[in-house]
């Protein structure tokens, strides 16, 4: 990589862009509520046929046309973008609900792709990659507990104990997102494997999973403001003696952390680079309602501050795409430690700059923008509950000043 920090499109990115956006306009946010509205037409948690025509004639269009995996950065197997350029297409996809997986660019595969491409050893990448690859199946990443602080992954307690050929689990994880999807079929599963002669770090283990292992029992549905975000689903699961194949477990005992850095990096970057898509995305419909619609005799823009509202949205969406794109461009260095507090300031900032324009598209829609009739509700939940997925923000922030304080003292902070 060069040194220089160019954030900007490069000339290979810009028919890509074009694309994406322009099936995202076209084919995608036109189909999303019909899409959304089937949940609710018998068993939550399987896909209608009209859901299943929808999704799979959105996929099939886009791999034809070649637009396809586009997050496998640094890969043979996917464009080879950096992460700058799939900045911009993450942004566009973020604008629909069904966007990133038209494009097989959906959370939590990608980052379990990656896991399996740089962890896995061959079986695990033909039983497993080559189908997520192809967005065959789904996949889940299972690591947040209901009975430990898991802002704190030391803490992670789910029971993995070596017998003879297998691992066997016991315990139970929560905010599983995806695994309620009826293509998921397999997990990625932070456990606990202590070993007195490891240091802290060391004590934690990743292993895979088939979804259809016995042993494996879905509790619920976990719900985010009275949402179960179905058929997608973010699940409360236990372990009960669940025996896994020795093979399964990832790189070896103990480097369960190193496997979560190099899988979480790019995931939270993700998200952020789809939040300020979101974003757009309620700035462009709060805009649409205040020149449209009229109170008092004139136009909503030009009432009480909207001006005011309207210039801070943009302003500090401009800020948080620029920031987004020096974080990538940080990853893009190879270094993952100093790319590390860029990825947490814009975990914190991307999240609270959408969720402010999002509320404040829904005030410029009055009732209508909590109902149904708008994404605009749907989109606040989702982008809430990012400041909690993937570490709250008191813990990026924590991580954003030691470094800083790095600067002025040899004591350990």
């Amino acid at each position: 990589m060069t040194n220089a920090m160019n954030l900007g499109m490069t000339e290979r990115l810009k028919p890509l862009h074009e694309k994406v956006a322009t099936m995202i306009q076209e084919d995608v946010l036109p189909v999303d509520e019909e899409f959304l509205a089937e949940v609710s037409v018998g068993d939550r948690w399987t896909y209608t046929p009209r859901q299943t025509e929808i999704l799979e004639g959105l996929k099939a269009k886009a791999k034809s046309q070649g637009l396809w995996n586009f997050w496998l950065t640094d890969s043979d197997r996917g464009y080879g973008l950096s992460t700058v350029e799939y900045a911009y297409l993450a942004e566009e996809m973020g604008k629909a609900h069904l966007g990133a997986e038209t494009f097989n660019c959906s959370a939590p595969d990608t980052g379990n792709m990656e896991v399996f491409e740089r962890y896995g050893n061959e079986n695990h990448k033909k039983e497993w990659l080559s189908r997520l690859l192809e967005g065959e199946i789904r996949s889940a990443y299972l690591m947040t507990e209901p009975d430990v602080a898991s802002s704190d992954a030391t803490n992670i307690s789910l029971s993995c104990v070596r017998d003879g050929d297998d691992y066997v689990l016991n315990g139970e994880k929560w905010w599983s997102s995806g695994a309620g999807d009826p293509r998921c079929a397999v997990y990625i599963v932070m456990v606990a494997t202590p070993d007195d002669s490891r240091p802290k770090h060391q004590q934690h283990s990743q292993i895979i999973v088939d979804a259809k292992t016995p042993g494996i029992e879905i509790l619920r549905a976990m719900q985010v403001y009275g949402e179960d975000d179905a058929p997608h689903g973010h699940m409360h699961i236990r372990f009960k003696d669940v025996r896994v194949p020795a093979e399964n477990l990832l790189l070896g005992e103990g480097r369960g952390f190193e496997i979560s850095q190099g899988r979480l990096g790019p995931g939270r970057i993700h998200h952020c680079m789809r939040a300020i898509g979101q974003a757009e995305r309620a700035l462009e419909l709060m805009c649409q309602r205040s020149v449209r619609r009229e109170a008092f005799g004139k136009p909503l823009a030009m009432l009480g501050a909207n001006f005011d509202i309207i210039a801070n949205c943009r302003m500090e969406i401009e800020q948080a795409r620029l920031l987004c794109l020096k974080a990538a461009w940080m990853m893009d260095q190879g270094d993952p430690r100093a790319a590390a507090p860029w990825i947490s300031q814009i975990k914190v900032v991307a999240p609270q700059v959408a969720l402010k324009v999002i509320d404040e598209a829904v005030q410029m829609h009055g009732g209508q923008g909590i109902s149904q009739d708008t994404p605009l509700a749907r989109a606040w939940t989702h982008v809430r509950t990012l400041r909690l997925a993937d570490g709250p923000d008191a813990v990026h922030r924590r991580q954003v000043a030691r470094a800083e304080l790095k600067k002025y003292t040899q004591e350990k902070i």
